[in-house]
């Protein structure tokens, strides 16, 4: 059945990917990105030209997830145009890379503002639709960092990624009762297909900076390219859309909790494997097993 699908930060990189595989399976999508009119005007011609040539619904809405006005905008729109909405994709994110001392608690605070409160403003403006209609499909694109091996100098994107993972996985069994279902998706570290180290963003204290290379120098440049080394030839970003649209197209009650997407395999399904099996553990011997998945509404 096609669906009526959401999903923040798709102007570039899995978001873009992910949009453009969702709506060849069939389904309308809204790809949303901040300030089309003039940074991403390009990406939304890009879309437009996509949607043609392909034959899809694939379709573009404002959306910036650091403004609580304009995801409520976005939601309004894609609810006057369909009448529904039935998956919401969290996948906005901002990645930023030096030594964690040179950044100041500001810019800390806005790679938290983008990648963890960017998710509870859409929430905000999303969840009471699901709610109402008591079914739907939240999609959280995770990291494999906020579990996995984790290289230096990435510490405020890891901490915001982790902040993100805990709130989805709280979400989920608070949501489970209203038919709303959860999937977590966590690629690993791909160096290739997106432009996510590229336009990482660095600390204003240069001083701080530059203190740190006396004993690290150029660690930004070897951690990408040991990554780059220990990643499969074969790997394709493109896998995690596809894992995205897997997870959609599955069964309700029957999508996996999470999907790693992880070439390089630096240990975090190992490890969620553990603390996920924890969870449902405890939840079981609480008396709350049936928030472990979505209550489903009666055929």
């Amino acid at each position: 059945m096609s669906k009526i699908i959401v999903i923040s930060g798709a102007s570039s990189g899995f978001g873009a990917l992910a949009a453009r595989a969702l709506a060849r399976a069939g389904h309308t999508v809204y790809a949303g990105m901040r300030d089309r009119a003039g940074r991403n005007v390009r990406a939304v011609a890009a879309a437009e030209e996509y949607a043609t040539e392909h034959g899809v619904d694939l379709r573009t809405v404002e959306l910036d997830v650091s403004s609580q006005p304009s995801a409520d905008a976005a939601i309004a729109t894609v609810l006057a145009e369909q009448g529904r909405l039935d998956v919401l994709i969290h996948n906005a994110g901002h990645m930023v890379t030096g030594p964690a001392e040179a950044f100041t608690p500001e810019e800390l605070a806005a790679v938290y503002d983008t990648n963890v409160l960017g998710t509870q403003r859409l929430n905000r403006a999303a969840l009471p639709h699901l709610r109402a209609q008591r079914n739907g499909l939240v999609v959280w694109v995770g990291s494999s960092s906020t579990r996995g091996g984790t290289p230096p100098y990435l510490a405020p994107y890891f901490a915001a990624k982790a902040g993100m993972d805990a709130l989805a996985v709280s979400y989920a069994a608070e949501l489970a009762r209203f038919g709303i279902e959860t999937s977590i998706i966590v690629p690993g570290a791909f160096t290739k297909g997106t432009n996510h180290f590229a336009n990482g963003g660095h600390p204003a204290d240069q001083a701080t900076v530059a203190a740190y290379d006396e004993l690290y120098p150029g660690l930004v440049e070897q951690v990408g390219q040991r990554l780059a080394e220990i990643e499969p030839p074969d790997a394709n970003v493109e896998s995690v859309a596809e894992a995205i649209v897997e997870v959609v197209d599955s069964p309700a009650g029957k999508r996996p909790f999470r999907r790693h997407i992880d070439p390089s395999d630096d240990g975090a399904e190992v490890v969620n494997a553990v603390a996920d099996r924890v969870r449902a553990e405890l939840l079981t011997r609480i008396g709350l097993a049936d928030l472990l998945g979505p209550r489903l509404a009666p055929r």
